[in-house]
C-alpha cells in the first residue's frame, strides 16, 4: 500500500452479517500476530453486526482474543489502523474495532454496541439526531476522522507515512 508492506483484515457484511465467530476471530488474531512477527502495520476494515450468536460463548471469547492481539501490537509500537464501515456494531465495536491508533469511519456509518432502536426501547427516551452515526461520533471525540471510501487509501497511506516517519 503506497510502497509499504501491510497486513489487512476485512469483514464483509454480505457474509452472515459480517459476524465474528471463532473462525473470524482466529483469522483476525493470526493477522495481528503476523503483523507483530513481521513488524508491519495492521489495518482492519470492519463491517459487522457483532458476535456470531449461534456460536455462543466461543464467539464471545473472540472479543478478548482479538483485543489481546491488538494490545500486543500496541506494546510493540506497531501501527494499527481501524476502518469502520456501515455497520460496525456489537462485539466487534466492543473489542478490536475501537482500539486503533487511528479509528476512521466512512460517512454516515452506524457504529455502536447496541442499535439505536434497542437503546431507545431500553431507556424509553428518544436519542439525539444522528446518534451512533460516524459524524456524531467524530463530533463527540470517539473517532479520529470520517473519510469517504474513495479517499480512504490515500488517507491511510498518509497516516502510515506519519507513523513510520517516511516522506510521501
Amino acid at each position: 500500500m503506497g510502497g509499504l508492506r501491510v497486513i489487512i483484515s476485512a469483514m464483509d457484511f454480505a457474509f452472515m452479517g459480517g459476524s465474528m465467530g471463532s473462525v473470524v476471530g482466529e483469522k483476525i488474531t493470526r493477522a495481528a500476530e503476523l503483523a507483530l512477527k513481521e513488524r508491519l502495520p495492521f489495518i482492519t476494515v470492519s463491517c459487522s453486526g457483532g458476535a456470531r450468536m449461534q456460536e455462543g460463548i466461543l464467539s464471545l471469547m473472540q472479543l478478548m482474543k482479538t483485543s489481546s492481539a491488538i494490545a500486543n501490537l500496541n506494546e510493540a509500537s506497531i501501527p494499527f489502523i481501524s476502518v469502520l464501515a456501515d455497520p460496525t456494531t456489537g462485539g466487534v465495536t466492543a473489542s478490536f474495532a475501537m482500539l486503533g491508533d487511528i479509528n476512521i469511519a466512512e460517512p454516515n456509518a452506524l457504529v455502536g454496541f447496541a442499535g439505536p432502536r434497542v437503546i431507545e426501547q431500553t431507556i424509553k427516551e428518544k436519542l439525539p439526531k444522528g446518534f451512533q452515526r460516524s459524524e456524531f461520533l467524530l463530533e463527540h471525540g470517539m473517532l479520529d476522522d470520517v473519510v469517504n471510501r474513495k479517499k480512504m487509501r490515500s488517507y491511510i497511506i498518509r497516516a502510515l507515512n506519519l507513523f513510520l516517519n517516511r516522506s510521501e
